[in-house]
């Protein structure tokens, strides 16, 4: 769909309406300083594109009613994806983040890396969205998709060695739109940024535990991604280091993963206090219960992961670590984790993740809808 030309003013008007929220014309004319002849001229244009809508009135301090409005239809949507190890989640969202629409899907098996079976679920879900596609929800700007992998440019050269190729084994994205890809666990970091616990924070480091390991570091407010697109690959710090044994590659993911930790729960398991729990979150259910050995298992593995951040904390000091994933968000791991970072490395304040699982679909959607506003309000638009 061709894009349109637009001012500045009408730019920067439509901009504040996406980042704010609804709003009135005397409350984006104050805040971008516009007069009103000027900001009626943009308001104008915008209309005349469907860019915004009238969503009813405000009541003013001094009893008036003012119009108020917010991104309209001719604006359009994105659709982020989270293709993680063990769902696939889907979000069709407005450019002000107004969900439209939204999908969950449970893999049959888990996953450590990006294959077919994550591709084909990819390819049906976005499929089974766009079926309910409404005309209301405007054209289709930009698509998003979180991948459990690192990502490089696609000129790079070493796509096939990140696996991220292996995302279109199956499905096949439309043509003629922006396709944001971007490492799952970055997109955590982004959306924690800005909807969650480190708002405000231009420093910080989103560490991701559960089935993988991962991180995604923001600093100066930027994602640091690395030359190889391998920035915050903790699973491939060295482990283990000690007299007589040699590092294998991955293997402090494969020791601080779910499955790795569930394997230990079983084998030290006290048969009189019942069955084992069949997998980690009926574990953390149980120790939040105050079960005597459920507790201390958890209790141990707050103690390896508070080791895992100390490592983090000495090559980076982000000052600020969130923790999430699927283990990651247990409070059970306050506050033993910031006590052995701090004292292996340095200070470091350690909080949960508020957004749970939505965290990576919501940072991928973020990015999405940069793009989307970045084509869409581009200088001489095509």
């Amino acid at each position: 769909m061709p894009l349109v030309s637009l001012t500045a003013s009408a730019r920067a008007v439509f901009r504040t309406l996406v980042a704010s929220g609804p709003a009135t014309r005397p409350q984006i004319g104050a805040l971008l300083d516009l007069s009103r002849p000027t900001m009626s001229a943009a308001m104008g244009e915008l209309e005349r594109h469907g860019f915004v809508e009238n969503v009813g009135e405000s009541q003013g301090s001094l009893g008036r009613k003012a119009a108020l409005y917010r991104a309209g239809g001719g604006a359009g949507h994105v659709v982020a994806v989270d293709a993680g190890s063990t769902h696939v989640r889907l979000r069709v969202s407005t450019l002000d983040r107004r969900l439209l629409h939204s999908r969950t899907y449970r893999l049959p098996s888990n996953h450590k890396v990006m294959d077919e079976e994550i591709s084909l679920a990819v390819a049906e879900e976005f499929e089974a969205a766009t079926a309910e596609r409404e005309p209301s929800w405007g054209p289709l700007r930009a698509i998003g998709i979180a991948l459990p992998s690192r990502v490089v440019r696609p000129d790079s050269g070493d796509t096939a060695a990140t696996r991220q190729d292996r995302l279109f084994t199956r499905f096949e994205p439309p043509g003629g739109l922006p396709l944001i890809l971007e490492n799952n666990v970055n997109c955590a970091a982004v959306a924690e940024r800005f909807y969650g616990v480190a708002q405000g924070e231009e420093d910080f480091a989103y560490i991701q535990i559960g089935l993988k390991l991962g991180m995604g570091l923001m600093l100066g407010g930027r994602l640091v991604r690395g030359r190889n697109g391998a920035a915050g690959e903790i699973g491939h710090i060295a482990f283990p280091l000690a007299a007589g044994m040699v590092p294998v590659p991955g293997e402090i993911e494969a020791y601080l993963g779910t499955e790795a930790l569930m394997e230990r729960v079983r084998g030290a398991w006290d048969a009189s206090e019942g069955p084992p729990p069949s997998d980690a979150s009926e574990l953390f259910r149980l120790a939040e219960s105050g079960h005597g050995g459920a507790l201390a298992a958890v209790c141990r593995h707050a103690d390896d992961i508070g080791g895992l951040v100390a490592t983090c904390v000495a090559v980076v000091d982000p000052g600020l670590v969130v923790l999430g994933g699927g283990v990651g968000t247990s409070p059970l791991l306050l506050p033993t984790v910031p006590e052995v970072a701090a004292r292996l490395s340095y200070p470091v304040t350690v909080r949960s993740s508020s957004l749970g699982p939505d965290a990576t679909v919501l940072g991928i959607e973020r990015l999405a809808i940069e793009e989307a506003l970045v084509l869409l309000l581009a200088d001489g638009a095509r």
